[in-house]
């Protein structure tokens, strides 16, 4: 109990100074004259906390959504960008600066979310419901999540803390929820044939794409869909002026980027009870690098080549008004998905070292079945709610190949970093929102099986299995204090099962030079956490502000590939193993404030805020988490008339101080960083979307990127963020 109030402590001291604040701000709000409700104040529907179209103000947790208008407005192409302006959420990208067989670094470009220095995959990621691949990474390879064309999407949520009562393992540090569009998102008014088209620029890559959506309603019963895109681009910038080559070179390499998506969709309704959505989804990504940095007295030349491609078939039925006594509604999902990542270097060197080539894949093929039914209920006056209740199943077939020319000393091409792999999980979850009064209620628990199946097939050594179970409840409580205020409590456990690289991995060099080997664990046990969240939510007329208070345990952290025994000789080699270590906590703030001032000088004025600060350590050994990124605060200023649409943007980020840090690390110091973009309505349909990054040509540097960089490195220029670019882009609806 001790304990717990520990991680408490700073939470409830937060929540203190969030309701000092909120009574402030309310008795702000009431002495400006409130304006009319603008379009800015509707409230935003969110389907990923409970699988369920809900209001988003109605959920015990920390949610953003972020809309295609938003993504356009702003010009936002990727997954980095999106999560430029959501204080406690990252996109780490390092520069690619990998080689043959050192380091990887950059090798996985946009490598995944972090959330509260949560990240990797321990953040579950989807599209439509359906899993994202997961990223790997072994020794100097690795493959990062950015399986996706923000064209294709209308909507993306990001729900903060753990969510594996509704989602299983994967999901103990967030959710990423990524929403296709549907036909309705055009078809409206009555119409029968609509689209969109849209060609942008961005500076910071000299990136082109060019996308178009078309859909139209074919019957009252039968809509369709057809959405294509595709991009090139160069290497990201940054404000470095060194383009040497050699490990000293701090420009970037020189990247060529290509990719096209397609998304193809029917939707059969014959009824107003029933609908079925089929979809085809295809996104294929690849970059082409010339490894300058990799070069030195022995390496003449270093190419590379990257591709990652993604194909899924789904089908999503629903039915209502059902009037069973154990459900109203159905929602039944299938998907088949197949991904296949691919990594190609290449190193020439002076004679007599031979030339080297190394192919790596990494392929996931996963089935998902999700079943769900949900039911009203009613009972006494002001007593009513919804449970939902269902089964998940997947299978994951997992796959990894290394193969080359010259292998390092003691190894054989081709050859598997892990055994062919199946994973399997069947679960049973159960979630109800209860409304009594002024008090909503929403329980859930998830009992999930997992089993993780490897496949000799001339594998060495024997492979492991590993198999296991886990329960994870959660609980939310909202108290609406008034038709303006509510406050919130959330808890939810998390899990995460090892992966089949983490089970199994091996690695062996038998040379009498070195010794060292990578072994099997079957005994390695799921993650685990504890994630509490207090909150404070107001909606006065005119001012929307969310605040939030939250602290987490984990536990069992897999550490991959760690020494565990040996001396480091031929006769005694150093064993390396995925383990079991680490017991973490990690706390913090989050503040999002928007107010509307009405219509000055012929158009609609808005303000926006957002603040958040998180800190963490390993309880075990007191040190620093180094995932966690220094507190930030974004302000922004919203001008929005009938022809136009000005904002201008701030976001500040603290300087890392070494006392965060477990390591003797290069810091980023603070920086200011200003965007200002504009929006022209050149007529009905059309927008030209004008923005200026970095506006005031600051050299700055995010710690997600540089983590990891020595004290006394002499590249840090190297992972600088760009220079002041422009984005434009040009948009016509039809």
């Amino acid at each position: 109990m001790t304990q717990l109030w520990g991680g408490l402590r700073p939470v409830v001291s937060a929540v203190a100074v969030v309701c000092t604040f909120g009574v402030q701000a309310q008795e702000v709000a009431q002495a400006i004259p409130a304006p009319a409700q603008s379009a800015a104040q509707l409230k935003p529907v969110v389907v990923s906390a409970s699988r369920e179209e809900q209001d988003a103000d109605a959920l015990p947790m920390s949610v953003d959504v972020i809309d295609a208008q938003k993504m356009e407005r702003e010009q936002i192409h990727d997954i980095r960008q999106l999560a430029e302006q959501l204080p406690n959420v990252e996109v780490p990208r390092s520069p690619a600066r990998f080689s043959l067989a050192g380091s990887s670094t950059g090798r996985a470009q946009n490598s995944g979310f972090n959330i509260r220095g949560v990240e990797g995959n321990r953040v579950l990621m989807l599209v439509d419901g359906v899993r994202l691949p997961r990223a790997y990474a072994f020794s100097a390879n690795g493959f990062g999540r950015d399986y996706l064309n923000l064209g294709l999407v209308q909507r993306v949520e990001v729900l903060r803390g753990a969510v594996p009562a509704l989602y299983g393992s994967d999901g103990m540090g967030g959710l990423v929820n990524f929403i296709t569009t549907q036909p309705a998102d055009l078809l409206k008014d009555g119409k029968t044939f609509g689209g969109r088209v849209s060609a942008s620029y961005d500076g910071s890559d000299n990136g082109k794409r060019v996308g178009a959506t078309l859909a139209g309603q074919a019957s009252p019963e039968w809509a369709w869909l057809l959405s294509a895109g595709m991009h090139r681009a160069d290497e990201l910038e940054n404000m470095s002026r060194n383009r040497s080559s050699g490990s000293l070179r701090t420009a970037p390499n020189p990247q060529e980027d290509k990719g096209h998506s397609l998304l193809g969709r029917l939707v059969y309704t014959p009824s107003a009870a029933q609908k079925h959505v089929f979809t085809l989804e295809q996104v294929n990504k690849s970059a082409d690098y010339d490894l300058l940095s990799a070069r030195s007295a022995t390496v003449l030349n270093s190419d590379s080549t990257t591709d990652m491609d993604r194909w899924r078939a789904s089908w999503q039925g629903r039915w209502q008004q059902l009037g069973w006594a154990v459900a109203d509604e159905l929602q039944v999902m299938a998907s088949y998905q197949n991904s296949d990542a691919r990594e190609w270097v290449d190193e020439r060197r002076t004679a007599p070292l031979a030339y080297r080539v190394r192919d790596v894949t990494y392929d996931e093929k996963a089935l998902q079945l999700h079943a769900q039914a949900d039911k009203l209920l009613s009972w006494g006056a002001g007593h009513s709610g919804r449970v939902s209740y269902g089964v998940d199943f997947s299978r994951n077939k997992v796959l990894n190949e290394q193969n080359g020319i010259t292998p390092p000393a003691g190894e054989s091409f081709p050859l598997k970093r892990f055994p062919d792999t199946t994973e399997t999980s069947s679960a049973l979850f159960a979630q109800a929102e209860l409304n009594v009064g002024a008090w909503t209620v929403t329980p859930g628990v998830r009992a999930e099986h997992y089993r993780i199946k490897a496949s000799q097939n001339g594998f060495l050594p024997a492979v492991a299995n590993n198999s296991d179970s886990a329960i994870t409840p959660k609980l939310g409580v909202m108290f609406h204090a008034t038709p303006e205020w509510s406050v919130y409590g959330n808890y939810a456990a998390g899990f995460r099962a090892p992966n089949a690289g983490q089970i199994n991995a091996f690695f062996e060099n038998s040379s009498a030079w070195f010794g060292y080997k990578n072994i099997p664990n079957p005994d390695l046990q799921p993650e685990k956490s504890q994630n509490f969240e207090l909150g404070l939510r107001g909606r006065m007329q005119g001012l929307r502000l969310d605040m939030a208070a939250f602290t987490g345990r984990y536990k069992d952290f897999i550490e991959d590939q760690q020494p565990v025994s040996g001396s480091g000789t031929a006769a005694d080699p150093t064993i390396y193993q995925s383990i079991n270590i680490e017991r973490v906590r990690i706390s913090g703030i989050e503040l999002k404030a928007e107010y509307d001032w009405g219509r000055y000088a012929g158009g609609q004025w808005t303000t926006h805020a957002a603040y958040g600060y998180t800190k963490g350590k390993n309880t075990e050994t007191n040190e620093k988490l180094d995932s966690i990124s220094p507190q930030q605060l974004v302000l922004g200023v919203r001008y929005d008339s009938s022809l136009v649409g000005v904002q201008l943007s701030a976001s500040h980020r603290a300087a890392k101080k070494a006392k965060d840090v477990a390591t003797n690390a290069w810091l980023s110091p603070a920086s200011t960083v200003l965007d200002l973009s504009t929006q022209w309505r050149l007529r009905p349909g059309t927008r030209l979307n004008v923005a200026v990054h970095n506006l005031t040509d600051k050299k700055y540097w995010r710690w997600a990127d540089v983590r990891g960089l020595p004290a006394t490195t002499a590249v840090a220029d190297a992972y600088s963020q760009p220079g002041r670019h422009i984005r434009v882009s040009l948009v016509q609806d039809f």
